[in-house]
C-alpha cells in the first residue's frame, strides 16, 4: 500500500533470497520499479532483524516516515459532505489501526490525532491497519478541543460517541450533514472538556451484560451507518448458486432463509 499511495519517500525494497514469487510479489516489484525505488535481495535474517519479526512474508520496504499532513489541508478538502474522524487519546495500535482500516473503507476524508497521550501512526498501527492508514490524510494536534472549533467554524457538525445522558441513539442521528465523529480513549471515554465541546453525543444500545463495546468496534459502527445512511454502499451481493455437492457457496442472509 505505501508503494500504491506513493506519498512516502522510498529508500529501497528488500526481498528475502529464495523467495518463491507469486503475484503479490510481482506487483510489489513491479511498482518499486515504477517508482524508482532499489531493489534488493538479501538473506533471510537481514529481513527479520530489519522487521523485527520473522514474519513478513519476504518483503521488507525501507521508507521514510509517515506523511503526516496539516489541519488546514483536511479542513480546505473536507467539502459539503464531509466526513472527519477525530480520536481523543486512544492509545492502542490495534484499535487505532483497525479504525483507520473501517476509515479508509467508507470515504473517511480526514482523521486528527492528539499529539500527546495518544499513539501515533506507528509501524504496529500501519500493520493492524493492513496499510490503509497509507492513503488516508491524518493530521496531529496539538489540541483537539481547539481543532474541533476549527472544525465547527467551517460548518462541520461534531459528534461524540459517549454513552450520556443527553446521548441520542446513534440511528436517530444526522448524518447526512458535514460531520465529524469523535471516537473516546479504550478505558475513560472522552476526555470532560472534549464532551462539552461537541455539538452533540450518540450512543450504541446494548443488551448483553458487557457495559461497553470496544472503541474500534464502535467507531466502526458508527462509521458504517453514516456510510449507509448517505447512501453510499452498494447493492447486497446475490448468493451464489450451489456448487456440485448442492451446498450454496454463499448462502443468503437468515432473514431470507426464515422467508423460505
Amino acid at each position: 500500500e505505501a508503494l500504491r499511495a506513493g506519498r512516502r519517500p522510498l529508500h529501497r525494497l528488500l526481498l528475502a533470497e529464495g523467495v518463491r514469487p507469486n503475484t503479490l510479489i510481482e506487483e510489489v516489484v513491479s511498482l518499486a520499479h515504477k517508482r524508482g525505488c532499489p531493489v534488493e535481495e538479501r538473506p533471510r535474517s537481514d529481513l527479520a532483524r530489519l522487521a523485527h519479526t520473522r514474519e513478513h512474508q519476504g518483503l521488507v520496504l525501507e521508507a521514510g516516515p509517515y506523511p503526516y499532513v496539516a489541519l488546514d489541508e483536511i479542513v480546505a478538502t473536507a467539502g459539503p459532505q464531509a466526513l472527519v474522524l477525530l480520536l481523543d487519546r486512544l492509545q492502542d495500535p490495534q484499535n487505532v489501526g483497525t479504525l483507520l482500516r473501517t476509515a479508509e473503507a467508507v470515504g473517511v476524508q480526514g482523521i486528527l490525532l492528539p499529539e500527546h497521550e495518544a499513539v501515533a501512526v506507528t509501524p504496529a498501527v500501519v500493520r493492524a491497519s493492513a496499510g490503509a492508514c497509507e492513503h488516508l490524510p491524518i493530521a496531529r494536534v496539538n489540541n483537539l478541543v481547539r481543532a474541533m472549533a476549527r472544525l465547527k467554524e467551517t460548518g462541520i457538525w461534531v459528534l461524540g460517541l459517549e454513552k450520556d445522558p443527553r446521548a441520542i441513539l446513534y440511528t436517530e442521528a444526522d448524518w447526512v450533514r458535514p460531520v465529524a465523529v469523535v471516537v473516546g480513549s479504550e478505558g475513560t471515554g472522552l476526555r470532560r472538556l472534549v464532551r462539552e465541546r461537541c455539538d452533540g453525543l450518540v450512543y450504541l444500545p446494548m443488551s448483553g451484560r458487557v457495559g461497553s463495546l470496544n472503541a474500534a468496534v464502535a467507531g466502526s459502527v458508527i462509521l458504517y451507518e453514516i456510510w449507509r445512511r448517505r447512501g453510499w454502499a452498494g447493492p447486497i451481493t446475490a448468493p451464489e448458486p450451489a456448487g456440485p455437492s448442492g451446498r450454496v457457496r454463499n448462502p443468503p442472509p437468515a432473514t431470507e432463509r426464515r422467508k423460505r
